[in-house]
């Protein structure tokens, strides 16, 4: 097909040039300005199709090429050549002078920053009257000349149809060259774009710059075409025309923008009776391409065709595995030091005073209960942040100072919770550019990119980290544990000193985390000085040479692994116990009232991995249950998955008797399970009592008794009850949410780590709050981090580890299990 698209480019280019001589001179007219249409789309799509950014302003470059053109001809007296080049000089320019402050915010941001940019050109030609003549345009501007012969429409057309072809040409080159996928992956995923080297506002603001240039080459050509220029030439519509001709066509793709031209501008010609509806036409037209053709008219032909040849394209597989670790290069590798590292957020102190060292050939584990900040320094380390205090080093280097993507480019390499490839390119192509680390050549060139040996080493590095699947499919159609190896062997194609994993394990099977570890531990074995973030205490126990804990920001305690798990303030700080002043776990009579929530083998997660493996539990009347468990072991997800945020893949859940797996969310409230989510999740703008009321959305009645019965047992929320929910405290805000889940009448309430992030008086008060509740035989299913506090309340509890059940039975008996510190902290 590829090798068809020259030769059928050529003849269509030939044929349209040929028609310019045989057509009459208002056909060639109209052939002339959809060539110039498409000029325009061809640089919008470097911008819309490649890096993902939208103008609406380009009929501003458009008249600026074609105004720099009219005025140095009629007023300066310059041949239409130089000027013509002028013209596109002068757009490119003023695209990298809005780039470089429009660039920096996005969406519907840029949109109106470049309709602005539009109606400051056009406003700006009507003011300087004395260069552009103002409301009445300039006339007598000069043409070029080709041939003797030859009418101003022809040598126009002809001009045209040439700098349409070179154009599509470039954007082809550009497109399947080392700077196209910079720019795609831009569009995908900054974040990931920056860890492996590649500097986006740089790569934004180029696209911007050729998209700008083309748009000032056609508007060139369009002031000798019409013979004069005035303001009203270049409106807004115009503006709107340009960017319907990618869509339409297909954005991305290279013929596209030409399909989108010639129907945008020859079905209006067609239909030029119907010239007062052509609003209403252009409109009707992109909603069918929306609905129908999403990707355009080119990605609607992709897609059949696609559909058509399913199965034909053969899989090519990845490299084959070997020994020891072929891809790296063979060199020292220098370890990570941080040194008195802290962040802060507003009054917030995410990470203080932190000083620890990783060091090459080994694998140190950063771990912590949740809120500890180990997210936070994995995104200091790696550039994310810049740190409030302190710094950080690589071997002598110290790196602080610097962006993300230079950061990269110096040795540190990074993965993220969750998986961020760039979906729009292949696997191979994933890791060979990350393999460039920034360096993308000549903007038109593709040797670095597709070059021999950058290519093996792409393969050989996919075999290395244990990936078997199709090298050339899209990674936005692999499954996890596949986005998973590729995510991390992209990380290695930049040859790093020093690699960072948060949270790698994440979503895997307990085989693929196996996998996992050996591949963890062959990196180290390579010499690179592996840091890794996770929360499965099995995996950390494995293959840590070095386990550092945080709690609250700070160091708690470092060292190898059987020592960590053994020290006391690990113990204290993700269990919750004090030790030698723990709260007593009493000893509570079985509840015998009727079973209220019944779960049954419930299989529910986020692909094709589930996360929980056949949960089954039940809470009687009135009892509170506690659901305890490492940081990712399911128990958010099960508890959304109760209360019908989150759908469940297999097995039932039942309240009283009725089967609510199938019912919404809203119906499930309505039934009487009603969640109060991790991160209190209250409504800022609306005030405390407003809050409040909304709990009694589905069960209006005696609102404001009620209302009054949550202020009782919320004191605090009383003196603030005008204030606005975003300024209370984590504390005040946390009392918030369950006074707006008790609100709904709940049968059974779902807490979803009410402690989390609160200081000690304040989890004190709310946990006297919740015991108060519980005394009132109110049903509550408590999730909650600190363990301890947890079964200190709770009649009975559940250990849950890797989705699965691991422990259950009364609050005593769980607190004096050994299931319970082997989840928080891993088989001993």
């Amino acid at each position: 097909m590829k090798r068809l698209s020259i030769p059928a480019g050529l003849a269509v280019l030939v044929a349209a040039l040929v028609m310019v001589f045989f057509l009459n001179s208002y056909y060639v007219y109209v052939l002339a300005t959809v060539a110039l249409v498409a000029t325009v789309g061809v640089g919008l799509n470097v911008l819309l199709g490649l890096t993902g950014q939208i103008s609406f302003g380009h009929v501003g470059f458009y008249a600026i090429g074609a105004y720099t053109v009219a005025i140095l001809t009629s007023q300066a007296g310059w041949s239409f050549w130089p000027a013509w080049l002028a013209g596109a000089l002068v757009a490119t320019a003023a695209g990298v002078v809005l780039a470089l402050p429009a660039l920096r915010v996005k969406g519907p941001y840029l949109a109106m920053i470049t309709i602005a940019f539009s109606f400051i050109v056009q406003h700006a030609i009507i003011e300087m009257d004395g260069l552009t003549g103002g409301q009445n345009g300039i006339m007598g501007i000069a043409a070029p000349v080709l041939g003797a012969d030859w009418s101003i429409e022809q040598t126009v057309a002809v001009l045209a149809l040439l700098t349409l072809a070179v154009s599509l040409l470039a954007y082809a080159l550009l497109s399947r060259g080392t700077w196209g996928a910079a720019m795609r992956a831009v569009k995908d995923s900054e974040t990931a774009a920056e860890s492996v080297g590649l500097g986006p506002l740089v790569i934004k603001t180029v696209a911007f710059m050729v998209s700008a240039g083309l748009a000032g080459l056609a508007g060139g050509l369009f002031a000798p075409l019409a013979g004069f220029v005035t303001p009203d030439t270049f409106s807004f519509m115009q503006s709107i025309l340009f960017v319907l001709v990618v869509i339409v066509g297909g954005a991305g793709s290279v013929i596209g923008p030409v399909i989108g031209a010639v129907i945008l501008g020859v079905l209006p010609e067609l239909l030029a009776t119907l010239e007062a509806y052509r609003l209403l036409f252009f409109g009707g037209l992109l909603l069918v391409v929306l609905l129908v053709a999403p990707n355009g008219l080119i990605g609607l032909a992709k897609d059949l065709l696609a559909l058509i040849r399913r199965g034909d394209r053969p899989v090519r597989g990845a490299a084959p595995a070997t020994a020891g670790a072929p891809s790296f290069s063979n060199r020292p590798r220098r370890g990570l030091s941080l040194s008195g590292l802290s962040m802060t957020f507003g009054g917030v102190r995410a990470v203080s005073d932190l000083s620890m060292t990783v060091p090459p050939a080994a694998v140190t584990s950063l771990i912590g209960p949740n809120g500890a900040g180990k997210t936070t320094v994995l995104n200091m380390v790696s550039g994310f942040y810049p740190p409030t205090g302190g710094h950080f080093s690589l071997g002598d280097r110290r790196l602080s100072a610097g962006r993300a993507f230079r950061i990269a480019r110096h040795g540190v390499a990074r993965t993220y919770q969750t998986s961020q490839l760039f979906d729009t390119l292949s696997v191979a192509d994933n890791v060979a550019l990350a393999g460039c680390r920034g360096r993308l050549g000549n903007l038109l060139g593709a040797r670095r990119f597709l070059s021999t040996a950058v290519r093996q080493r792409a393969e050989a590095l996919l075999a290395f980290c244990g990936y078997q699947g199709d090298l050339d499919v899209p990674a936005s159609q692999l499954p996890h544990v596949d986005r998973r190896l590729v995510e991390i062997a992209r990380a290695l194609a930049t040859d790093p000193d020093a690699l960072l994993l948060d949270e790698p394990a994440a979503g895997l099977s307990r085989e693929d985390t196996d996998r996992l570890a050996g591949l963890l531990r062959a990196i180290a074995d390579a010499g690179v000085a592996v840091m890794v973030v996770e929360h499965d205490m099995e995996l950390v126990m494995k293959v840590s040479d070095q386990v550092v804990v945080l709690d609250t920001g700070r160091l708690l305690a470092a060292g190898k692994p059987e020592q960590v798990r053994a020290d006391p303030a690990v113990r204290r700080a993700y269990l919750g116990e004090d030790l030698d002043q723990a709260r007593p776990v009493a000893e509570r009579p079985p509840r015998t009232g009727p079973e209220w929530l019944g779960v049954n083998n419930l299989v529910a997660g986020y692909g094709a991995e589930p996360v929980l493996h056949g949960i089954s539990l039940k809470v009687r009347q009135g009892e509170m249950v506690a659901l305890l468990g490492a940081n990712g072991a399911g128990k958010s997800t099960l508890m959304r998955t109760l209360a019908g945020l989150h759908p469940a893949q297999a097995g039932g859940v039942h309240l009283d008797g009725q089967a609510l797996d199938k019912m919404p969310a809203e119906a499930i409230v309505r039934q009487g399970l009603v969640l109060v989510p991790e991160g209190r999740q209250v409504f800022p703008e609306l005030s405390v009592q407003d809050n409040i009321r909304l709990g009694a959305f589905l069960c209006p009645g005696d609102r404001e008794a009620r209302l009054e019965e949550m202020f009782e047992r919320f004191p605090r929320l009383r003196e603030r009850r005008h204030q606005r929910a975003g300024l209370l405290s984590g504390g005040e805000q946390q009392m918030l949410a369950v006074a707006r889940g008790l609100m709904s009448k709940p049968r059974v309430l779902l807490l979803d780590e009410p402690s989390l992030g609160l200081a000690p008086k304040i989890i004190d008060e709310l946990f006297a709050a919740l015991d108060q509740l519980r005394r009132e035989n109110m049903t509550i299913v408590l999730v909650d981090q600190m363990a301890a506090l947890a079964l200190s309340l709770a009649d009975r509890a559940y250990v849950i580890e890797g989705g699965r059940v691991m422990a259950e039975g009364s609050a005593r008996d769980i607190a004096a299990s050994p299931e319970l510190a082997d989840a928080y902290l891993g088989a001993g």
